[in-house]
């Protein structure tokens, strides 16, 4: 395992919305991924092809088909595990405490937006809230979502994107499938890195998160007590 844990801020570049430097980035994270990690990178090279012959108009056309309006799925991991249900709201509570902690600007996402919480999992320094947080939350969500790029699932939600929407980008469609590969990728640099469980996942609602989602509020609280404390606002 690198010890950096910079191998996660990488893989984070791999699921931001593609803007003019998204195929630079993507070549240079599968190369780097090819040298340190080359079975999970495996999965990114159908990935890369596709993304270094499509359009600048396809890439964002599949990304947001892929995670945003009408969106196969999402990356907010809070939703993923437990829509809204009020443990999303304690989940983020701490993760908001974690990315300020860390120095990590969200930008216009959700604290629990796989990029942003892959680029935590770099920062922080904590390493037991590192692992839990891998094994109970970010592990289960993305082997969530992955399952939510069946050809099936993907076909039946088609039909409800086209009544929306009158153009339909051919490559698109075509490639309708392909975030599954660097979602791949992801889950299986987690997998070597902390050899986590695999849990099977409870209904939502359910108390699946009770232990790291306890221990994240209360971090958070015993800091915004130490920032009163201080004066800090």
């Amino acid at each position: 395992m690198l010890n950096s844990f910079e191998q996660y801020s990488k893989l984070a570049e791999l699921l931001v919305y593609p803007g003019p430097d998204f195929k630079e980035q993507v070549k240079e994270v599968t190369l780097w991924l090819d040298q340190r990690y080359p079975e999970p990178a495996a999965h990114l090279h159908k990935f890369s092809d596709f993304v270094a012959n499509a359009t600048q108009i396809e890439l964002e056309e599949l990304y947001t088909r892929s995670f945003d309006v009408q969106a196969a799925t999402t990356l907010d991991l809070g939703y993923v595990l437990f829509g809204d249900d009020y443990k999303r709201g304690a989940v983020l509570v701490g993760l908001n405490s974690e990315h300020k902690e860390a120095g990590i600007d969200c930008g216009g996402e959700l604290a629990d937006h796989l990029p942003n919480i892959l680029r935590l999992l770099h920062k922080m320094q904590k390493p037991e809230i590192r692992a839990e947080l891998v094994e109970k939350i970010i592990a289960p969500a993305i082997k969530k979502i992955i399952n939510e790029f069946q050809p099936q699932k993907i076909e039946a939600k088609e039909a409800v994107y086209k009544k929306h929407h009158k153009t339909i980008i051919e490559k698109s469609q075509k490639y309708s499938t392909i975030y599954q590969q660097p979602l791949k990728t992801v889950y299986d640099v987690l997998k070597h890195d902390f050899d986590f469980q695999e849990y099977e996942m409870p209904a939502k609602g359910a108390d699946f998160i009770k232990s790291v989602g306890s221990e994240m509020k209360i971090e958070a609280e015993h800091n915004s007590q130490e920032r009163q404390n201080n004066g800090c606002t």
